[in-house]
C-alpha cells in the first residue's frame, strides 16, 4: 500500500500535458518492469505499454488510463501546490491525481498482484498519451499492435461500473459575408449578425435524450470574427465552436445535417463541418482526424460486463452499474472498434480537471483490489 502511494505522487509530481509526456512515461515503464511485467516498451505515440502473460493461453483483457493532464487555468488559485503531491491524512492533492493518474497506478499495481497461475490469457496495460486533446487516437495504436478481446477504461466512476458513456463532437460553423468600411456599413454583409439568426437556431434544436447517459449536449464554446481585430472594417467571416455530446447511434452525418436543415438558415452563407484535429506527441508521431468521438454502450447482461461485476464482488467491492456523462477512450474501443469495453476507476467525474484536485487513498486501494478483480474473472482458467 505504500509502494502504490508513494508512486501514484511520483506521478503527480510529474509534469505530463499533451505532447509532453515522456518522462512520466520512463516512470511509468521502470515500475512496470520493477513489478515484474514480462513485457513493457513504449509505442510510435509514446504510450507506455506493458503486458503480463498467463500460465495458459487464453482472451487479452486490455486495462487504459491516459497519462496526460489538463494544465493549470491561468488565474485559479490553489491551496496547495498541484505538482507537489500532497499528502493528508487519507487524500493525495495534485493535477492528475482524480484524472487519472491514481487510477493508473491502481491498474498496474493491481495487475502485478494477480498471480500467472491463476489467469489464462494476457493483461495488459497501457498509458496512453494525448487523451485530453484526441480521445482514443493513442488507444488505437495500442489496440492495433495487441488485438485485445476487452477493454477495461479507468476513468472515474466512484468505483462503480459503467457500461457506456456519451461521445464528443466539435463543430465548426462559418458564415459567410461582404467587408466594407465601417463607416459604411450598409455597403457590406456582417458575418457576426448573420451568425446572431445561426446560433439563435442551433440553440432551439430539440435534442434526444438516452435512459443510460442522459441527454445530448450542444454547447457554444467559442465565437470569433475575422478579420480580428476588426480595424475600421465589417467582418466577412465569423465563426462558431460547438461542444456537441453524443448519444449512442448518433452518426457525424446526422449530427451536422440536424443543422443544415433547419429552415430558419436558408439563405445565409455557412459552412457547417466538424473540426479537424491535428496534435503532435512528444514522439514526432501527429495525430489527426476529424473530432467525432462516438458514444457507446453494451447492455447490462452483456457477458464481459456480468464478469467484471462478478470480480468486483469478488474484490469487496458493490459497484453500481452506469454510464460516463463524459468522454473518453472507449469512444475508440467501444464506439469505433467495438470491443466489448467498461469502466472503472476511483474519484468521481466531478474531480476531473477542478482546482485542488484530490483523491482518496482509501479508494485508490480499492480500485487496486477491483482491477485485480475484474481480471482474474475474465481470466479465470475453464
Amino acid at each position: 500500500m505504500d509502494r502504490l502511494v508513494e508512486f501514484t505522487c511520483a506521478l503527480v509530481r510529474e509534469r505530463s500535458l499533451p505532447g509532453e509526456e515522456g518522462p512520466v512515461v520512463q516512470l511509468i515503464l521502470a515500475e512496470m518492469r520493477a513489478l515484474g511485467f514480462d513485457r513493457a516498451w513504449v509505442d510510435s505515440n509514446g504510450s507506455a505499454v506493458g503486458e503480463i502473460v498467463g500460465a495458459r493461453p487464453g482472451p487479452i483483457i486490455l486495462l487504459d488510463a491516459h497519462c496526460d493532464t489538463v494544465g493549470i487555468a491561468p488565474g485559479s488559485v490553489w491551496r496547495r501546490d498541484p505538482f507537489g503531491a500532497q499528502v493528508e491524512g487519507n487524500v493525495i492533492y495534485g493535477r492528475g491525481s482524480a484524472d487519472m493518474k491514481g487510477a493508473l497506478a491502481a491498474m498496474l499495481h493491481g495487475a502485478a498482484a494477480v498471480g500467472r497461475a491463476q489467469i489464462a490469457g494476457r493483461v495488459v496495460v497501457s498509458a496512453t498519451v494525448m487523451e485530453e486533446v484526441m480521445e482514443g487516437a493513442s488507444l488505437k495504436t495500442v489496440m492495433d499492435a495487441v488485438s485485445p478481446d476487452f477493454v477495461v477504461i479507468g476513468e472515474s466512476t466512484q468505483l462503480n461500473l459503467n457500461r457506456g458513456g456519451r461521445g464528443r463532437a466539435e463543430i465548426h460553423l462559418e458564415t459567410i459575408g461582404q467587408p466594407a468600411h465601417s463607416s459604411s456599413p450598409q455597403l457590406g454583409v456582417n458575418a457576426v449578425h448573420k451568425m446572431w439568426a445561426v446560433v439563435s437556431a442551433v440553440e432551439s434544436i430539440r435534442l434526444g435524450s438516452d435512459p443510460l447517459m442522459g441527454p445530448a449536449i450542444m454547447a457554444l464554446t467559442d465565437i470569433i470574427s475575422d478579420p480580428y481585430p476588426g480595424y475600421s472594417v465589417i467582418p466577412s467571416r465569423c465563426r462558431v465552436t460547438y461542444d456537441r455530446r453524443l448519444l449512442p447511434g448518433e452518426t457525424p452525418e446526422g449530427v451536422l445535417n440536424a443543422i443544415a436543415v433547419l429552415p430558419e438558415l436558408k439563405g445565409i452563407n455557412l459552412n457547417v463541418r466538424l473540426a479537424e484535429g491535428e496534435h503532435m506527441a512528444y514522439t514526432g508521431a501527429v495525430l489527426r482526424g476529424p473530432k467525432f468521438f462516438p458514444a457507446w454502450a453494451f447492455a447490462e447482461d452483456h457477458p464481459f460486463v456480468q464478469s467484471a461485476l462478478r470480480g468486483l464482488r469478488a474484490a469487496g467491492l458493490a459497484p453500481a452499474v452506469g454510464a460516463y456523462r463524459f468522454c473518453t477512450n472507449a469512444a475508440y474501443s467501444a464506439g469505433a472498434a467495438n470491443v466489448p469495453t467498461v469502466g472503472f476507476g476511483p474519484a468521481a467525474e466531478a474531480d476531473a480537471h477542478v482546482v485542488d484536485e484530490r483523491l482518496a487513498i482509501s479508494e485508490l486501494a480499492a480500485a487496486a483490489r477491483g482491477y485485480r478483480g475484474i481480471i482474474e474473472a475474465v481470466l479465470a482458467p475453464t
